[in-house]
């Protein structure tokens, strides 16, 4: 080190400055004059073994410098200042972990360093690229500071000591410190006379305050990652709430700018039918949409890579396409593209984030964007399979109202209408009676679509269609194991139509174990599932409908009373369509419209014929048969006029007549042909529903078959033994 000993005792220059190193740089060369020590006009003194120079050659010779690299530190820290610099590390290091800032750090760290080291002044300063100053403590002042030579250890990665310019007894200690997060930082120090032996404990000391700086900033990105992620967390339950497509997209852009700190965002849905993107929202275009062909542009990039990208400068980027910013003014700086990506990993289009309000995006701000676009990309995909299910709902719903209308305008169908907007907005159970094919399902249907519970299911369950062993399980479901086949757990029709209506047709054929729970649950409004103990709560409109004399059912010990009295607190009987002839007419062309609609073809007329030969039919069938006839003649009928022959062919393409008995037959013989024709006619006509046979023959069931026995009809035995089969 130089130390100035001022003027000597007799005969030289007027001060002297004395060279602990051989090593001394002259600024320029004198004339006659060399480095050499025997060239020189003065001796070298004893006391030191420098030189001895005249004041006038002090400003003509620069500063001297020790310089030591990171791999001497270890031979030149003295044994004894080892464990007193372990424990400083200790303490620094524990100070990192809980510091809240680096300016936290150093102003608890840098005095105690300084006192450690010997010195009276300690700084921090960094370069990015002008000098500045992040931390200070002691008798420390940044102008005194060399900047070049800051710059060299830097540049070297090694550390000095030197004298401070223009002063002969303040020295300087500057190493580097290495920041992962950071580049351009030194620790300086300053003192007079500092040893040399404090230069390798400050660049270890600087090691070790780089790797406590890196501890700061990991903590920092977490704790801001952190910050994110509980964003995004309360940001999802946000987007949860949201139930349309637009709303959505406009939350999620909104709170995208919030969250990543910048001007605008939007999201690009890519519609893959038409390979075009539809960004929504788009700011300052009209209709606040736009629609862009997929291959162009960032967008058109990240969509088909699947991969990020973020530009620093877009105007300069070949990729980038400016006819957004020319339609809407918008000049865009920089920007951050990510693919949008569900649940699924299918790519639903790309999430962008333009203009960051300070900077550029980093690749932290790409991993919250990746974070972010997760829960936003399930938003859409839900909310959008949530509108197409409700667009389907609603039309499925007024496909069914149309085919539920009650069509007619006799007095009993008036009446009936009537009734049934009365009943729709109640809960009571009703019974629903009448032959078959009156429309007793479509009565149950308008009950339930002119209510208040007509967005909720619809379930109609035929109770004869299913075995008596399985019904009990299609009502109330079945736990896993109930039985040899219930494989897994199964949700019963109750279950399903929870919050609608669910009507059981047949309910005549009900099991008696079926018939106790259903009375539970109309009187409880909880079921339990078979092979199950919990009971499960549901709201449920039963209506039940059948065809047979409940009553009677009653009195043979068939049905339960009690049932029969809770499901009758309302009764619709339904007349047939033999006896409301007025209304016969207006259902056929009701139904002709509709089938032929489906058809393809015109719409079919009536001739006067053929509504002379609809109006004389006896309609066994009721509405059902009718339905199906005009369903059949807006299909086959060969003109747009439908002609009576038309009706009789389709009513009867068999022989429409019964077979003649042989003139070889005696009267009796004959009458007991002819009689057993006709009631073969007439079964056949009600489609072998021998309750309606027997009504249709002015008979009693019973009385029927005896008939049947007497004129020794074969079909007999089997029609008794199935009915047989059915009330055991």
């Amino acid at each position: 080190m130089f130390q100035d000993r001022g003027r000597p005792k007799s005969g030289g220059p007027d001060r002297v400055l004395f060279c602990d190193e051989i090593n001394v740089v002259v600024s320029y060369h004198l004339p006659a004059m060399h480095l050499r020590g025997d060239a020189w006009p003065f001796r070298p003194t004893r006391r030191t073994g420098g030189w001895v120079l005249p004041t006038f050659l002090r400003k003509r010779v620069s500063v001297p410098a020790k310089w030591i690299a990171w791999n001497q530190v270890a031979n030149l820290i003295p044994a004894d200042d080892a464990g007193r610099m372990m424990a400083l590390v200790e303490r620094l290091i524990a100070t990192a972990v809980d510091a809240v800032s680096v300016q936290d750090f150093f102003r608890q760290q840098l005095p105690e360093m300084a006192a450690e080291l010997g010195v009276t002044g300690a700084g921090v300063m960094e370069r990015p690229p002008e000098w500045i100053t992040l931390a200070h403590s002691g008798r420390w002042s940044e102008i005194s500071i060399p900047k070049p030579l800051l710059a060299d250890v830097l540049d070297k990665d090694s550390g000095v000591a030197t004298i401070l310019e223009n002063t002969a007894k303040d020295s300087l200690i500057a190493v580097p410190l290495r920041v992962r997060a950071q580049t351009g930082i030194v620790l300086t120090l300053t003192g007079r006379t500092i040893s040399e032996d404090v230069l390798p404990l400050a660049f270890f000391l600087g090691r070790a305050i780089g790797g406590c700086l890196d501890v700061i900033a990991d903590r920092h990105r977490l704790s801001q990652r952190i910050d994110r992620l509980r964003s995004i967390l309360k940001i999802s339950h946000t987007l949860s709430s949201i139930r349309e497509t637009q709303p959505l997209l406009e939350s999620i852009a909104f709170e995208a700018t919030r969250l990543l700190d910048c001007d605008r965002a939007s999201i690009f849905l890519w519609d893959r039918e038409h390979h075009e993107v539809i960004a929504c929202p788009a700011l300052g275009v009209a209709g606040d949409s736009l629609r862009l062909s997929d291959k162009i542009g960032i967008v058109g990039d990240v969509i088909h890579t699947a991969k990020p990208l973020r530009i620093d400068d877009a105007y300069n980027d070949a990729r980038f396409h400016r006819k957004v910013d020319q339609a809407s003014g918008y000049k865009t700086r920089n920007l951050l593209c990510i693919p949008l990506l569900d649940g699924d990993n299918t790519l639903l289009g790309a999430f962008e984030v333009i203009n960051k309000n300070s900077g550029v995006f980093t690749a932290e701000d790409e991993i919250t964007l990746l974070d972010l676009s997760t829960p936003a990309a399930v938003a859409v995909q839900n909310t959008r399979e949530r509108e197409l299910l409700l667009r389907s709902h609603h039309q499925l719903t007024e496909q069914v109202t149309k085919g539920a209308s009650i069509i007619g305008q006799s007095q009993a169908m008036q009446a009936m209408r009537s009734t049934i907007c009365r009943l729709a907005e109640t809960n009571l159970p009703v019974l629903i009676l009448g032959e078959s094919g009156t429309g007793k399902e479509v009565v149950a249907q308008s009950l339930h679509y002119q209510g208040p519970r007509a967005q909720r299911p619809f379930i109609a369950v035929n109770c004869a269609a299913i075995t008596e062993t399985l019904l009990e399980s299609e009502l109330f479901g079945h736990e896993k194991g109930a039985f040899t086949d219930a494989h897994e757990m199964h949700r019963g029709k109750f279950e399903i139509a929870e919050g609608g209506t669910l009507l059981l047709d047949e309910i005549g054929d009900m099991s008696s174990a079926g018939q106790a729970k259903l009375l539970r649950v109309l009187e409880q409004k909880v079921i339990t599932r078979v092979g199950g103990s919990q009971t499960i709560p549901i709201n449920v409109r039963v209506l039940a409908a059948t065809n047979a004399h409940l009553a009677d059912a009653v009195r043979s010990k068939k049905f339960r009373e009690d049932l029969y009295f809770r499901l009758n607190v309302v009764t619709l009987e339904l007349p047939p369509l033999r006896n409301r002839a007025d209304d016969i007419l207006p259902l056929a062309e009701y139904f002709l419209k509709g089938f032929a609609v489906q058809a393809r073809r015109p719409l079919l007329q009536l001739s006067v014929a053929a509504r002379q030969r609809l109006q004389v039919h006896t309609w066994p069938g009721n509405v059902r048969e009718l339905r199906n006839l005009m369903e059949r003649v807006a299909f086959l009928a060969p003109h747009d006029t439908v002609d009576a022959e038309d009706l009789a062919f389709i009513l009867s393409p068999e022989e429409n007549r019964m077979h003649e008995p042989s003139l070889d037959f005696g009267l009796g013989e004959a009458t007991i042909v002819f009689q057993q024709e006709f009631i073969r006619r007439a079964i056949k006509r009600v489609r072998n529903n021998m309750s309606e046979a027997a009504r249709l023959l002015g008979l009693h069931r019973s009385n029927l078959y005896r008939k049947m026995g007497q004129l020794g009809m074969s079909e007999v035995a089997g029609r008794e033994d199935d009915d047989s089969n059915l009330m055991s």
